[in-house]
This record gives structure tokens, sequence and C-alpha cells, in this order.
């Protein structure tokens, strides 16, 4: 039996465990309920309500996972990658793709990066632009340095390969030009052509040892980018170097024309905001819809009296020139693609049956060997986000995650409209910016227009996790913000024609994908703070949470993580409660007063990410609550729960002191109070009469500062 087939076995017997376990539990809890009624305790009935609702919603999560863990190794055991034979077949005739990258004060090394692996792709016609999102005038010093190597980042990039790209391209002509003379001597050709590919393996090495950074994720661009591409020109030179080797003109014409393709790449940038009639919204979405609305379109500068304009004009008189593109792949400006990411998810796109597939992309995995053990811990939850998106796919139900992805044009055209912003411009959107997870209320638009989405199952791009607790309070709030607000959306879609085959199926995943944060984080905080004492002591409940845990466990170790990071994952999740409610909580903000909220980047710094303190003083406070609830629960004969706040007051602890760290912590507390600290004794100075204030300046003076 393969390795997919035992699992997929393994799945559905923790499948029926936790359905029996579930079925039980209800059955239980509803008879606790109606003997509660049978009393007329109207309380006591509510208590039990809540509590069969909350762990409903919990459990749903669990049958979630399950389900997409065996639509996932369904997925693996029937994926066949393409030859390198057809995809190179396929390259020779491949569409255009534009590669964009959206940029807001990213550190020059790691968007140049990002900018190499998408310019060193194995796709022939790709253009690959950074949407520089910068303040275009800046006063600080340091973001004007930041911006000024931004734009100079493409050009730099741009000569480098140019100079290579030469080479090959002189060798095609040249290999043309002979095949037009004569006969050709194969062998000899065989020969010229493998000491170009040595030369090529050769310029690759050259890069990976002129590169400075040691830090993880230069390891990863070291390795998967430059040295993986040299073992393949290695051993493609080795090949034609074989005795058996049979090598045809045709395919002698394919290798040049391939390799020549290899550095042959355009690149640019583009800032939005030095233009009065493009979109300014402090975001990621309209930075990539202002550009995406350029694609095809020749424009020139004009100067009028709120600005510079880009305008539409004739090809002759055009300043700028925005070639077209049949797919467009965006990429976060700290994230990496490996070589055939776009080879391999564009042949997928053209595929006949393919041709209403709009979004085709591989979730992004964790940069692997993180220092840090936040950043270790939550990289595992991406890794493991990966499993359930696959999941999402063999039930037809996948969300567009947008680190990175390859979109179909025309699928962008379809969901295109036109709206007048806060300025007062008129501005196209294809990507929705009304919450902060655009790329899921985007899913939502293509759907709803008869489009599909699909996940590679392969592991084909990477991205940075944060690094500390500051920086993942903020990605992670963000991505807690919206899905309530997007829930309408999806209901009103499946609303409109349930019957559908698979609609029923498809809400089942993507409904829970939009309200589990909600849901479990709220449910989380209702067991801690009250006792649903006579319900947790179910010897069910338990048992429903078992399969999970064992699966999730196990799927973590088939990642490369081990069975300690389990508690580490639930340690980190317990941390997240409160920043996630933070983020729901923002999304009923906006739901309430309908006005958007700002877009939040996750910080990309040198050294740590100050915390908020409110944030930090909470889980000081969930710490506090977890331990004082014990013996109030031991005097009320409140076992489980007594036991339940002990291992979560355990939990927080280690948080405090692993994750966050304790002495950080206190500095993230100190500096939030610091100026209302300096403001209060400004305050009190001022009171003091000036004879005291002398007398205290001149104490001070002899033995230093009063505090």
């Amino acid at each position: 039996m393969s390795n997919g087939k035992r699992e997929l076995w393994i799945t559905w017997a923790g499948f029926g465990l936790t359905l029996a376990a579930t079925l039980l539990f209800a059955r239980e809890g509803v008879a606790i309920l109606l003997e509660r009624a049978a009393r007329g305790d109207a309380g006591a009935v509510v208590e039990q309500a809540i509590f069969l609702v909350l762990s409903f919603a919990i459990f749903w999560g669990s049958f979630v996972y399950l389900l997409c863990r065996r639509g996932y190794f369904k997925r693996l055991e029937a994926h066949r990658p393409v030859s390198d034979e057809e995809l190179e077949a396929f390259l020779l005739d491949a569409p255009p793709v534009a590669f964009l990258l959206p940029s807001y004060k990213e550190d020059a090394e790691v968007v140049r990066q990002a900018i190499m692996s998408c310019a060193l792709q194995e796709y022939p016609r790709r253009r690959v632009t950074l949407l520089i999102d910068d303040p275009c005038n800046p006063t600080n010093p340091a973001d004007a340095a930041g911006l000024a190597a931004a734009r100079a980042l493409p050009a730099r990039i741009q000569a480098q390969l140019d100079q290579e790209a030469e080479r090959y391209r002189a060798a095609r002509a040249a290999f043309e030009a002979r095949c037009e003379g004569g006969a050709l001597d194969l062998a000899h050709e065989r020969a010229l052509l493998a000491g170009l590919h040595d030369e090529a393996a050769s310029w690759f090495e050259a890069q990976a040892a002129g590169h400075a950074g040691r830090a993880h994720t230069d390891r990863l661009y070291v390795e998967q980018v430059l040295l993986s591409r040299a073992a393949r020109h290695r051993a493609q030179a080795a090949r034609l170097r074989a005795p058996e080797a049979a090598q045809t003109t045709a395919d002698l014409a394919r290798g040049h024309a391939l390799l020549a393709a290899r550095f042959a790449v355009e690149l640019g940038s583009f800032e939005r905001k030095r233009y009065a009639n493009l979109s300014h919204e402090p975001n990621k979405a309209m930075n990539l819809n202002s550009y995406l609305d350029l694609l095809g379109k020749d424009l020139r500068e004009a100067r009028r009296r709120d600005g510079l304009h880009l305008v539409p004009t004739e090809p002759e008189r055009a300043t700028l020139r925005v070639p077209d593109a049949t797919y467009v792949v965006t990429l976060d400006a700290d994230s990496i693609l490996l070589p055939d990411y776009a080879s391999r998810l564009v042949h997928i796109m053209e595929q006949r049956g393919n041709e209403r597939v709009a979004v085709v992309q591989t979730p992004y995995s964790a940069v692997p060997g993180a220092a840090s053990l936040v950043e270790r811990v939550a990289g595992a939850t991406t890794d493991m986000q990966y499993l359930i998106h696959q999941g999402f796919t063999h039930y037809d139900a996948t969300y567009w995650v947008g680190a990175n992805a390859v979109l179909r044009r025309a699928a962008l055209q379809d969901i295109r409209i036109e709206v007048v912003d806060d300025r007062g411009v008129r501005v196209a959107k294809f990507i929705q910016d009304r919450t902060v997870i655009e790329d899921t209320e985007s899913t939502i638009d293509l759907v709803e227009r008869g489009w599909s989405l699909l996940n590679y199952p392969a592991r084909l791009s990477y991205s940075a996790t944060p690094p500390d607790f500051g920086a993942l309070l903020i990605q992670r709030r963000r991505w807690a913000n919206g899905g309530l607000l997007i829930l309408p959306k999806l209901l009103r879609l499946v609303a409109r024609n349930p019957l559908r085959p698979g609609a029923l199926r498809m809400a089942f995943f993507r409904a829970h994908y939009l309200l589990s944060l909600a849901l479990v984080n709220v449910g989380y905080l209702a067991f801690l703070f009250w006792p649903f004492e006579e319900s947790i002591r179910s010897a069910w409940l338990p048992l429903t949470a078992l399969p999970y845990f064992f699966l999730y466990g196990r799927d973590l170790v088939a990642q490369g993580y081990r069975w300690l990071d389990l508690p580490r994952v639930y340690a980190l999740n317990l941390m997240l409660v409160v920043v996630h409610m933070g983020g729901v909580l923002k999304s009923l903000e906006q739901a309430v007063t309908g006005k958007l909220l700002p877009f939040q980047r996750t910080p990309k710094v040198e050294g740590r990410t100050a915390a908020p303190a409110g944030y930090v003083l909470m889980q000081a406070g969930l710490l506090a609550f977890c331990l004082s609830a014990i013996p109030f629960n031991l005097a009320s004969m409140n076992v489980a729960h007594a036991a339940f706040s002990l291992v979560n007051g355990l939990v927080f602890a280690y948080v405090l002191c692993r994750y966050m760290g304790l002495p950080e912590s206190a500095e993230d507390v100190r500096l939030a109070f610091a100026p209302a600290v300096a403001s209060a004794r400004a305050r009190a100075l001022r009171l003091i009469p000036r004879s005291a204030r002398l007398r205290r300046l001149a104490v001070a003076s002899t033995i230093g500062p009063i505090d």
C-alpha cells in the first residue's frame, strides 16, 4: 500500500472516531438540555444551549481539517507532474506573463531576491515590474534613501542579466547561421551547447558564492534559486556530452532557444503615487489595480493643475507603453518563487478544460531554518495551511491566497468595476479593497461569475514569517479582519442556487474559512471564563478532539517538524486569541460604521517589532485569570474547569516567557506608558512653586536626577 493510500485509511479512521464521539457527545448534551428544560431552569437551558453551539462550531473545524486532509492525499495520489520534455515544448510558444511585485518601504536586499526569483524564471516571455508604493517625496533621509534604492534596483538587475543574456543570444544566432549554411556536425554542436550550459552553471555558482547574506531566507534563495539552476545546467551539459546522446537539429535549436531565454527579461518599476489621476489608497490591492488597468495601453504624462497625470495616447506620442499579458503573476516583495513556478502553473492554465480557471497558485510555504522560536512555530502553521488549501481544491472550494498567484487576465477583466475614490478620481478595481483580505473577497467575485480556482500540489513558493510577537500580531490581526464582512456575499451566492451540484459542499468549506477565527476564539474565551462544569466533564468531549490533534501532529512531522511542535502550535494559537479577536472586532466596527479600515502592512525591520501594550497586558491578564480561577473552581467543586484553567495558565506562562519574552514585554509596556508618565511629571513640575523647583534642580545637580 502506498503512503498516500495508508494516510487516506488513517484519515477515514480519524473521521469515523470523531463522528462517533460527536454524536455521543450530542446525545449526552441534548439530554442535559432537556433535563434542565424539564426543571424549568431557563438560565441553565440558555447556558447549555450556548455550550452546545460553541462546541459544534469547534467540531466544524475538526471535520473541515479531516476532510481537507483526505482531499490533500487524494490530490497527491492523482498528481502526475508534466515531464521536462513536454514543458520545454510548451515554453517554445508560451503566452506572455507579467510579474507584478507590490512593494512598500521594503529592504532592498529582500526585494532584490524576490525580483531575481521572477527574473530567473524558466519562462521565455516575461516582464517583471516593481510597483513601488513608498511616498514619492519623502522628507525622512532614511525613507529617501530607501526609495532611491528601490528605484535603482530594476535597472541594476537588468544590466547584470543583459550582459549574460547577450552571450546566449549571440550563440543562438551563430547556430542558426550554421544551420542555414548547410549540414551540421551534430557532435560538435552538442559540445558547443554543453559548453554554454557549463557557462550558465558557472554564472549561477558565482552569484551564489558572492551572495553576502547568511540568514535562512538567504540560504533558501542561494540553494533553490541559484544553486539548483547551476546543478540543472551541469546535468544538461553532462547529458549532451554522453556518448549515447541522440540530439537532432531540432533538439539543438530548442536547447539554444530556451538557453537564450534564460536571462532575457524586461524589468522596470512603476509608482502610482506620482500621478494625481491614479488611486492613492494605502493598500496593496489598489497598488496592483492601478497597474493592472494600464496593461496593453500607450500612455504619456501630462501636467495639470492638480498635478501630474498619466493619460492614454497614440503609440507614437507615448512616453510609457505597458505591454499586455495573457497572465499576471502577483508576488509579495518578501516572497521567493522557485524557477519552474511560472512554467508549471501557466502550463496548467493552458490545458484543455481549464479555460475557466481564473487563478492557479501553490500556497506559499514558510522559509525553513528560522532562528526564532515564534517564527518557526508560526511557520509550521503556515505549512499546515498549505495542506488545508490543497484539500479545498479537492472540494472545489479554493480561496485565492494573495502572497503569490497566476491570474488569468481575462478573468480579472470580467470582475473589473469602476468607482470614484475619496479624492473624486475615477479608478478601476479588479481586486477588491473593501477588506484587508482582498484576495478572499475577490475569490467570491470570480466564483460568482463562473470562474474556478486551483491549488497546484507542489511547494513552489516561499514567504517570510514574522520573527516576533509584535510583527506576527499585525499580520494575524489583519488576516482575522474581514471574514465576517465577506460572509454575506458568499451566502447570497449560495442562496441564488442552493441545489446546484456542489454548492452546499462548497459553502461548508468556504463559510468555515471565513468564520473560523471568530467562532474558535469566541468559543475558547467562553469556555475559559464560564465554568460549564457538568458539560465539560463529558468523556466524549476530549475524544472529539483526539483524532484532530493526532493527525495534525502526524502531519507536522511529515512536513519536517517534530511532535514537540504540536503543543507549541497550541500555545501559539492561545497567544493569538486576543490578536484574532482584535481583528474580528475591527470587522464588526467596519460593519457598523461602514468606514474602511486602514491597511496595516507587516513590518520588516531590523531587530524586534514592539507590540502594543494592550495586547501584552491582555496576555498577562489571561495568565492571571487562569491561575486565580483555579482555587475558586476547586472551592466550587468545578474540578474539570479547574484543570482546564491550570493547563491554560501554564500555556500562557510559556507564551509570556518563550514567545513574547518577559524583558521584551516589560519594555513594550514601559515604552507605551512613557509619554503619559513624562506628561504627568511635566504637569506636576509646573504646579511646584519656582523657588521649590530651583531647590530641586540644585539637589539634582549634586546627587543625580530625582524620579
